[in-house]
């Protein structure tokens, strides 16, 4: 099947599912067509066991070819991670700069390395023999907060908007340190690499600040272009190359293209806005970018619930990906509460529900499945897989629908602040 096939038959099938949900389990419309998509999986698992295999065989082809992890980081990721730091206020992302940067750096890192260490006993315990490299390369993929199902679902939980900058903006900047993370993990674990800060430290600046200086100067040239027309036809095609372009180009001078993106779109977005593009030209810039967020959001959690066809997970998986989940759940409590305690104590400028809300607010999603396909056939991806996938459907579930609740039952007191 073509690629053009492929795509044309996802959207076909997201749209339907979005259409069913909006008229029966009415739930937020990418959580909605993740459900509807997984119990669709299983119900053709189901269907192949029974003696109709042709059916199952030939979904599970299509999902196949899709390749998840190569269609979302290097197609979809940057597409959505723009089209999120586009309505971000810089000013708003500055202040908050130091907990946002504490959140995104030691907070993930200390995350990874308490989920780690609690997976090596954990994956014991279930009788998986997992070697301890292996448990800290599950820990580095699992420990970023998922930019792309934390904005998505923030949008309809009610959040105001100084708290949705800073959960976002947390999941926004993780992902490049968390990308980089995993490469050096990945060398060490698959490639048998010895461990070499020194490498580790190039191999950070290189992906990471290489990747904002390249966002930067990549925006730097596409706004000197928008101040120089005023046609929107024009200015939105420019801002879609600067997705396509500029993510492309930087993963091809292996810098890190979801921080260049990021940076780009935080430029566009407010340096753009205010003193390169015309109210009309905003509105239609808007439109288009809601749009394409919607329709790749879509496609991403409908992916993710078919995604479970091509994957083998027994009981005994599910009992250990829920106990992971628990983990991981745990782990991130505690990398929130130290920074936020120790700022807490140099600020009076916190809600008095922010650990709350930054634990149950960091949502796992695709990232941390696509990283996890990335690691070479054996019988450690199988067991990584499964259970990433597991944590993954819980936490959007769980955590995704009561993210809501949770915001509206502990906001009463802004317009203070809520999660600085």
């Amino acid at each position: 099947m073509g690629l053009l096939a492929i795509t044309s038959l996802l959207i076909t099938v997201s749209a339907v599912f979005a259409w069913i949900n909006a008229r029966t389990l009415k739930l937020p419309t990418t959580i909605g067509i993740m459900v509807i998509s997984l119990l669709f999986s299983l119900v053709l698992v189901g269907i192949g066991k029974l003696g109709f295999a042709d059916a199952e065989s030939y979904a599970r082809d299509i999902v196949a070819q899709v390749q998840f992890d190569k269609t979302l980081l290097n197609g979809m990721l940057g597409f959505l991670l723009f089209a999120g730091a586009l309505h971000i206020n810089l000013d708003d992302l500055l202040e908050r700069k130091w907990t946002i940067g504490l959140l995104a750096s030691v907070g993930m890192i200390s995350c990874m390395f308490l989920v780690g260490i609690g997976s090596w006993w954990l994956f014991r315990a279930f009788g998986y023999e997992l070697p301890f490299i292996y448990c800290l390369l599950f820990g580095s993929l699992i420990s970023p907060t998922d930019p792309i199902a934390v904005m998505g679902i923030l949008k309809t939980a009610g959040a105001s908007r100084s708290l949705e900058t800073k959960i976002a903006g947390e999941s926004l900047f993780n992902d490049g340190i968390a990308i980089v993370v995993f490469l050096a993990i990945f060398g060490m674990a698959v490639n048998g690499d010895p461990f070499d800060a020194g490498h580790i430290s190039v191999l950070f600046v290189q992906e990471a600040l290489g990747g904002a200086a390249f966002g930067f100067a990549c925006g730097w040239v596409v706004l000197y272009m928008l101040k120089r027309v005023d046609n929107y036809q024009v200015e939105v095609l420019l801002t879609l190359a600067l997705v396509s372009g500029g993510a492309t180009a930087a993963a091809g001078l292996h810098l890190s293209a979801p921080i260049a993106v990021v940076i780009a779109g935080l430029m566009i977005g407010n340096h753009g806005r205010r003193d390169a593009m015309s109210n009309t030209t905003t509105q239609h810039l808007d439109t288009f970018w809601e749009l394409i967020d919607e329709i790749l959001n879509a496609l991403l959690f409908l992916l993710i619930g078919l995604e479970v066809m091509v994957l083998t997970i027994d009981g005994k998986l599910w009992l250990t990906g829920m106990a992971m989940a628990l983990l991981v759940l745990l782990a991130r409590l505690m990398a929130v509460a130290v920074p936020v305690t120790l700022l807490r104590s140099l600020s009076r400028d916190f809600h008095p529900h922010a650990i709350k809300i930054l634990t149950w607010g960091g949502l796992r999603g695709g990232i941390s499945v696509a990283l996890a396909l990335s690691i070479p056939a054996g019988a450690e991806r199988d067991l990584i897989v499964a259970v990433t996938y597991v944590i993954v459907v819980l936490s959007i579930l769980i955590q995704g629908l009561s993210i809501g609740t949770l915001v509206r039952a502990t906001t009463t007191e802004e317009p203070r602040e809520s999660a600085h």
